[in-house]
């Protein structure tokens, strides 16, 4: 059958493995999906919130929402498909209020299957996603929060409240049980990447809960290929208040290890006046980029305009994104020396 060069190049491209969860990853996904076919989703499965808390809590299967969000952005289904995957049971539902359909059927699907990882690939078949999502680990793993006063709090879902009562930093944060295994394909796809992202997302709560898996951060550390850790445009209220761009990567190189990233990524282009008020007001406002202070990490600062100019949200334009990150690989697999 005949290919058009796009198709040929998109079927060729390189293979690209993002590493995190929420909305950031599912967002950058969307992007990526159109510039190759050999995309690998690694993500986190510490969420205890939510529709998918429930789930996790009442059927001992790890939470499906991060999960759920990636492969909605890589699906290529029937619009119907994707509806039912996007509903949301309204308030009067009984115990299924809130609850998302998609959630529901990766737990039908989990009943069904060995394994958690095997319904997750069933339902990505049944999809027919854009490349491969895999969870970061299969061991049921809760999240703590180590603050800069010496106190701690368990649950995902827990953190942002108790920073906000606790009035400091978040110091580091952990799994428990501690190193869980990695699933092998996750850690398989990291060391033959020809390209590996980090984020966007919530640094605490989606990004390096993946690097406190067992083998996720000694592969990337070790990987060969051009590494970029994406900073997210705004801080977080409750995760990240106060922290710049430098601060950011600090953190990861904490929680991880020299070697990690080479490269930060973040959003030149300015945020639109109506959404840093409104973010003022719930503590949140753009990141402070500090490039001297980036580099001095051993890491080099790129920008590019990344913001959405349509969203009622300071989030990433998935198509700009998805551009940056392909033209920074380009250059550097173009420039690199064997």
């Amino acid at each position: 059958m005949y290919q058009s060069f796009y198709e040929r190049r998109w079927a060729n491209g390189p293979k690209v493995v993002a590493i995190g969860g929420g909305t950031g990853l599912s967002t950058m996904l969307r992007g990526l999906k159109s510039h190759t076919k050999n995309l690998t989703a690694i993500v986190t499965v510490a969420d205890d919130g939510g529709g998918s808390g429930i789930l996790r809590q009442d059927l001992g299967m790890p939470p499906p929402g991060d999960i759920r969000h990636c492969m909605e952005a890589l699906a290529n289904a029937e619009p119907v498909m994707q509806q039912l995957l996007t509903y949301r049971f309204p308030q009067g539902s009984g115990n299924l209020t809130g609850q998302s359909f998609g959630n529901l059927i990766l737990a039908a699907l989990n009943g069904i299957s060995g394994s958690f990882d095997e319904a997750v690939t069933r339902m990505s078949q049944v999809l027919a996603i854009t490349g491969r999502v895999l969870p970061v680990t299969t061991a049921d793993v809760v999240l703590e929060a180590t603050f800069e006063n010496g106190t701690r709090v368990q649950g995902e879902s827990k953190i942002c409240d108790f920073k906000k009562a606790q009035d400091c930093r978040i110091e580091s944060v952990r799994l428990l049980p501690e190193h869980p295994s990695a699933l092998p394909e996750a850690v398989k796809a990291i060391q033959e990447a020809d390209l590996i992202l980090l984020g966007p997302g919530s640094l605490y709560t989606s990004v390096i809960p993946n690097l406190l898996v067992d083998g996720i951060a000694q592969a990337v550390c070790a990987a060969r290929c051009t590494k970029i850790y994406i900073c997210n445009i705004m801080t977080q209220d409750g995760e990240t208040e106060g922290m710049t761009a430098s601060d950011h990567v600090k953190a990861l190189l904490r929680h991880s290890g020299p070697g990690l990233v080479d490269i930060c990524l973040c959003n030149s282009a300015p945020v639109r006046p109506g959404l840093v008020a409104r973010y003022k007001a719930e503590d949140a406002v753009p990141i402070v980029v500090d490039k001297d202070a980036i580099e001095a990490l051993g890491v080099e600062l790129i920008t590019r305009p990344l913001a959405s100019e349509t969203l009622d949200y300071a989030r990433h334009s998935f198509a700009r994104l998805a551009a940056a990150v392909m033209d920074i690989y380009e250059e550097r697999a173009n420039t690199r020396v064997l």
